[in-house]
C-alpha cells in the first residue's frame, strides 16, 4: 500500500504500509487463512511527527477494537494479528500526531489516502479456514460456455415441435416478448445436441479449450432449460442420458473438462416435481398434499397462490433449508455428486445468492467427497467477499462453499474501458477483487465478456445504437460493415486483456466467430458454422495458445499504470515477466517494457499503437515502468 497525502496536510511526505505472511509480501492481498500472521510494517517520516498509531478492526456486526503498533528503533510501527477465526473484518489504520488524529481512506483495497480527524472507508480482510484450497486444473485454462440448442446439431436427437423453419439452422431468431420483462415461452428450438458437441471438440482443441461450460442440460421445456423438468434425465432433444455419456467419453479422450449447469433454486412447473400440467407420472407438488414432494415448495391459501423465482410462475421455487428435499440435491448419492460418479467436472450454480448457506455448505461437502478437485461456481453479480443478499452477509470464500464465481465486475469494467477508455475504472476494479479474494480464488475466477444473460460482446463494443431499440427492432438489427469493423478491433484488444489477466477467460460460444445480437434472446443466436470471421477466430486461436504459458495459470499480478485510454498490467512467476499493454485512445501509450511481443514475435521498446494491444516478455533486468500503483490518491 502506497499513499502521497495532500500537501496541504503533509507537504509531500510519503507514508506506506507492507502487509507480511510468513516472509513474504502481502501487500495485494486481503484474505488469509486462520492460521495465518499477518504482520503490518507502516513506515512514516519521523519528521511528520506521528506518535503512535493502531489497527481499528471489527469482525462483521461485532464492535470495534483497537491494536496498538509497536515502535522500532528505526522509527518504523510494526503490529501482528494472529487467532482471527473465520469471518469478513474491515480495518482502517489510526495515526495521532499531537491532538490530531488521522484515519486511512480506502480507495481498492490496496492503496490509501489519509483524512484528518474523521475515519474513511475501510479495508476488508477476510479470513478463511486453513486447508481452504480450489481445483489446480482449472487455473491457466480455457473454459467455453455452450448454450447447446445454438452450438452444433448432429441429427441424431429429435427435432422438438416449434423448432425453427423445420430446421434452419441459419434463420433470424423470430420468438421474442414483445419488450423485455414481458413472458416469453422459449419454446423455439434449432436443434443443437450434445453429440453435436462432442463433434466440435477438435475444433475447441485449436482454441485451446480445457474446459466446457454446458447450459442447462436436463430435461425441461424451454429451450434454455432453466425450467428443468427431471434432473436425473439429459433432454431427448440433447440427445439424452446417452449422449451426455459419449461427450464425456470423448472429452476425457481429448483431455478437455466439462461441468455443467446446476439450477437448483426452483423448477419448472413443468417438472415432476411441481407437475402442473400433468406431464409427468406420479403426484407431483401441484395441488397433490400427500405428494413426496410437497414439502419442497412454499404454497399460500390456495394451489395457485405459491412462492416463485422473482414472481415468475413457471419457476416455482425450492425450499433447499429443508432437509427432504435438500438431500435430494446435496445427499451422498444426490444429484450434485451422482454426476461428478458419472464424469463431470464440476458445476455453475444458478443464482448462487438465493441458495442458501445451508445448502450451499452441504452441496461443496457432498461434491467434493465424491471427487475433491470438482469446481464449483456461483453465479454472483458483485464482489463475493462482502455480497450481502436478503440481508446476509454471504460466506462464500471462507472454505466451507464456492471455489470461484462469474466475475461480472471484471466484465462491468472492461467495457467502461473500451467503450469510454476509464483505464481508471478497469484498474480500480482489478485491484479491488484481487486484493478482496483469497489468491487461489482469483486464479479460478471465470472471467466472462458476454454470457447467454448478456449482449453479444460484439454488438456491445462495435453497435451504439442497440441499447435503446425495442425487440422488434432487434430481432432485425444487423451491424453495419463499419459498426463489425469497429466492433472487431476492440474485441480483439478486450480479448487479449481477458486471456491475461488473473483468473480463467469464458468464451461465449460464437464470440470468437463474430456473432453478434443484443439483449436476450438475440443474443442466443446459432453458430455460424461456415461463415466464421476469420480475423477474430484466428485471433481467439493464438490467445489460447498464448494462455499455456505457466505465467498464466498462477502469476503474481499487478496494475502498473492506467489512465485516459490505457491500462498496463503485469504477471511475474519463476523470474519471468509478462506485460499486456492496452490502448484505446488515440495517442502512443509508452510504458519503457522492453522486449518481444508474443502477439507478434517482434521487438518493442515498450509503445503500443492507439487501438492496439501488446503482450510483452520483459527483458531480463528490465524494470520497466517504476511507478506507484495507480490509485494512490493525491
Amino acid at each position: 500500500m502506497l499513499v502521497r497525502m495532500t500537501k496541504e496536510l503533509t507537504e509531500g511526505y510519503f507514508v506506506s504500509v507492507t502487509k507480511r505472511v510468513k516472509g513474504e509480501d502481502a501487500s495485494f492481498c486481503g484474505a488469509f487463512s486462520t492460521n495465518d500472521e499477518i504482520e503490518f510494517r507502516l513506515e512514516a517520516p519521523r519528521c511528520f511527527g506521528v506518535s503512535s498509531a493502531a489497527v481499528r478492526i471489527c469482525a462483521d456486526g461485532e464492535a470495534d477494537r483497537e491494536i496498538p503498533f509497536t515502535r522500532g528503533a528505526d522509527g518504523d510501527f510494526r503490529l501482528t494479528l494472529s487467532g482471527l477465526s473465520e469471518g469478513l473484518y474491515r480495518y482502517c489504520i489510526v495515526m495521532r500526531r499531537g491532538r490530531e488524529a488521522l484515519y486511512t481512506d480506502a480507495a481498492d483495497n490496496v492503496n490509501f489516502r489519509l483524512l484528518p480527524n474523521s475515519e474513511g472507508r475501510r479495508f476488508r480482510l477476510l479470513i478463511y479456514e486453513e486447508g481452504y484450497s480450489t481445483p489446480d486444473w482449472f487455473k491457466g485454462g480455457v473454459m467455453y460456455h455452450i448454450f447447446v440448442d445454438r452450438f452444433a446439431k448432429s441429427g441424431r436427437s429429435p427435432l422438438r415441435v416449434g423448432a425453427c423453419n423445420e430446421g434452419d439452422w441459419y434463420a433470424p431468431i423470430r420468438q421474442y416478448a414483445k419488450k423485455p420483462g414481458d413472458f416469453l415461452k422459449n419454446d423455439l428450438f434449432y436443434g443443437g445436441d450434445l453429440y453435436g458437441v462432442a463433434k466440435k471438440l477438435d475444433y475447441l482443441k485449436k482454441m485451446g479449450v480445457t474446459v466446457i461450460y454446458l447450459s442447462p442440460v436436463f430435461r425441461a421445456a424451454s429451450n434454455h432449460k432453466y425450467d428443468t423438468g427431471d434432473y436425473t434425465q439429459v433432454d431427448e432433444a440433447f440427445g439424452g442420458n446417452g449422449a451426455l455419456e459419449e461427450l464425456l467419453q470423448a472429452a476425457k479422450k481429448a483431455g478437455v473438462r466439462i461441468i455443467l449447469d446446476g439450477v437448483f433454486n426452483h423448477t419448472g412447473d413443468d417438472s415432476l416435481y411441481f407437475n402442473k400440467y400433468g406431464t409427468y407420472p406420479g403426484k407431483g407438488a401441484y395441488k397433490n398434499p400427500d405428494s413426496p414432494y410437497r414439502s419442497w415448495y412454499s404454497f399460500g391459501d390456495t394451489d395457485e397462490d405459491y412462492e416463485c423465482w422473482w414472481g415468475i410462475k413457471i419457476h416455482p421455487r425450492l425450499c433447499q433449508w429443508k432437509e427432504e428435499c435438500r438431500s435430494y440435491f446435496c445427499g451422498r448419492d444426490g444429484i450434485g455428486a451422482s454426476y461428478i460418479n458419472k464424469g463431470i467436472s464440476g458445476w455453475r450454480l444458478d443464482v448462487a445468492d438465493e441458495l442458501p448457506d445451508v445448502f450451499l455448505d452441504s452441496f461443496r461437502e457432498s461434491v467434493k467427497a465424491a471427487d475433491p478437485e470438482a469446481l464449483i461456481i456461483g453465479e454472483v453479480w458483485e464482489n463475493a467477499a462482502d455480497k450481502v443478499a436478503y440481508g446476509r452477509l454471504r460466506r462464500y470464500f471462507r472454505g466451507r462453499q464456492l471455489d470461484s464465481v462469474m466475475n461480472y465486475p471484471f466484465r462491468s469494467a472492461l467495457l467502461e474501458f473500451m467503450r469510454r477508455g476509464d483505464g481508471g475504472c478497469l484498474a480500480w476494479e482489478l485491484t479491488d477483487i484481487y486484493s478482496s479474494y483469497p489468491t487461489f480464488v482469483c486464479h479460478c475466477l471465470m472471467n466472462i465478456v458476454g454470457t447467454h444473460d448478456t449482449e453479444r460482446i460484439l454488438t456491445a463494443l462495435g453497435d451504439g445504437e442497440y441499447g435503446n431499440m425495442s425487440n422488434e427492432e432487434l430481432s432485425e438489427r444487423v451491424m453495419s460493415d463499419e459498426e463489425r469493423k469497429t466492433g472487431i478491433e476492440k474485441l480483439k484488444i478486450a480479448a487479449a486483456i481477458q486471456y491475461t489477466v488473473y483468473g480463467v477467460p469464458s468464451v461465449f460460444y460464437g464470440d470468437e466467430a463474430g456473432i453478434e445480437g443484443g439483449r436476450d434472446p438475440f443474443c442466443r443466436r446459432t453458430y455460424p458454422w461456415g461463415r466464421e470471421n476469420g480475423e477474430l477466430l484466428s485471433w481467439y486461436e493464438k490467445l489460447g495458445r498464448l494462455r499455456a504459458d505457466p505465467v498464466y495459470k498462477d502469476g503474481d499480478f499487478r496494475v502498473l499504470m492506467s489512465g485516459d485510454g490505457y491500462i498496463a498490467f503485469e504477471r511475474r512467476k519463476d523470474g519471468r515477466r509478462l506485460v499486456t499493454a492496452a490502448n484505446v485512445g488515440d495517442k502512443m501509450l509508452c510504458t519503457g517494457v522492453r522486449g518481444v511481443d508474443l502477439l507478434t514475435g517482434e521487438k518493442t521498446d515498450g509503445e503500443t499503437a492507439p487501438m492496439s494491444v501488446c503482450v510483452i516478455e520483459a527483458e531480463n533486468g528490465d524494470c520497466g515502468l517504476c511507478v506507484p500503483p495507480p490509485h494512490s490518491l493525491f
